[in-house]
């Protein structure tokens, strides 16, 4: 299993704010925001993308968007999602 944040910032933007979180995972940049336009988070103005989590089988299909992203409870909302999904404790030790 691998997961990885996505941003409509530029990459060095995003490279500025992994480190100052600490974060253990790749932040892809998208700054043309063909991508987030793709997956349909982009706002009507174009101007952010929504906070939305997709869950993306090995096969590239999307099992589960999640477009009810609170802050605050945002990890433990996505382990239980991917418990829900068949994913376990050990999946996340191999990667």
């Amino acid at each position: 299993m691998a997961y990885y944040a996505a941003s409509i910032d530029d990459a060095e933007t995003n490279k500025k704010f992994a480190e100052s979180l600490g974060a253990d995972y790749p932040i892809l940049s998208d700054p043309t925001k063909q991508t987030a336009k793709s997956y349909g988070v982009l706002d009507g103005g174009g101007d952010y993308a929504h906070r939305v989590t997709l869950y993306i089988g090995k096969d590239g299909k999307i099992l589960k968007v999640d477009a009810s992203i609170h802050p605050s409870t945002a990890g433990d909302d996505t382990i239980r999602i991917l418990r829900s999904l068949g994913f376990s404790e050990q999946a996340k030790k191999s990667r």
